[in-house]
């Protein structure tokens, strides 16, 4: 990774980052992809687990961006987004959000960017592009992994509320992003090692999503995920 420039006047630069996400050994990772300040130009100066530290992180530090995960302890990124809204609004120095999510639904996205996030990108984006991503936040723009920012753009140019779907809204927001794992074709042991939890907490989830749909396979539920466009 080459260091940080301004293109402009050929100046380093910088850019302070809070890291919110409950998982310590993704926060961990990204701090060791990210967080070699001379070369990226990246200084990561707090770290969050949850809604309550994320606020109070946030508060104490003034970042110019936080890196944001849509599903955490305490009410989840949109909670912390509306928390920090003065942060968000400030006329001088404000806080930017950029969404760092597993989750690539369409809700997810969609919920976070109301809240004032300033954009959304995947756990699948390599170093390089995420610390771009964090400057292009900074200088107030707007970023999205491909084809979510279609979900934004068919969101907002719509007048009608989405509509409500009771089934999924019996899921947790993790039993969410298991079934969509499992739907996509991933094994167990993959989808633990994605979302950074155990294969029995995998199995514990798949089985709470078959009995609260009513389907007794994982076939099922590919078909059952598929036909709402979950995949």
């Amino acid at each position: 990774m080459t260091e940080q420039t301004d293109a402009a006047d050929g100046t380093e630069r910088r850019v302070r980052v809070v890291l919110v996400d409950d998982h310590r050994m993704f926060r961990a990772g990204v701090q060791a992809e990210i967080g070699r300040t001379e070369e990226t130009g990246v200084e990561v100066v707090g770290e969050a687990a949850d809604v309550d530290q994320a606020v109070t992180v946030i508060t104490a530090t003034r970042p110019e961006v936080v890196l944001l995960d849509v599903h955490l302890p305490g009410g989840g990124g949109v909670e912390v987004l509306r928390r920090c809204a003065g942060l968000v609004a400030a006329a001088e120095h404000p806080v930017r959000f950029l969404a760092l999510s597993v989750s690539d639904a369409a809700e997810d996205v969609i919920g976070v960017i109301r809240g004032g996030a300033r954009g959304y990108v995947t756990k699948t984006i390599t170093g390089a592009d995420l610390v771009d991503s964090i400057f292009r936040v900074q200088e107030g723009d707007a970023v999205f992994s491909p084809r979510l920012a279609g979900f934004v753009l068919d969101a907002f140019a719509s007048t009608d509320a989405p509509p409500v779907d009771e089934d999924l809204d019996r899921l947790t927001q993790r039993e969410r992003e298991v079934l969509r794992l499992i739907a996509r074709g991933y094994a167990y042991k993959e989808i633990a090692k994605q979302l950074f939890i155990s294969v029995k907490t995998v199995e514990s989830h798949v089985s709470a999503v078959l009995r609260k749909l009513q389907l007794s396979n994982r076939h099922e539920l590919t078909r059952w995920a598929t036909a709402r466009r979950l995949v």
